[in-house]
């Protein structure tokens, strides 16, 4: 597999993992938040295992029919495009 293409979903969990914290810390603190679609972006351009990491660990978005069914059907995806393509 391209190492470039590892890279790039490595870091595009990475962000949708901490942009879930991020927006966690946010809600409690008061602060603006991430917009959901912003989120959603994040998982749908490669980071649908770390938004679903994220939303479990951070216990954020958890009640949101569209984040609880959507992030795992988005990590499914991309684990199927990432065999499909190796």
């Amino acid at each position: 597999m391209n190492s470039s293409l590892l890279a790039y979903f490595f870091v595009m969990n990475c962000a949708a993992f901490g942009a879930m914290g991020w927006d966690k810390h946010l809600a409690r603190s008061g602060g603006r938040r991430i917009p959901e679609k912003t989120l959603l972006g994040l998982a749908l351009l490669g980071g649908g295992v770390g938004a679903w990491l994220g939303m479990k660990q951070f216990r954020h978005k958890t009640k949101h029919v569209l984040f609880a069914y959507g992030l795992p059907v988005i990590a499914i995806a991309e684990f199927a495009l990432l065999a499909r393509i190796t």
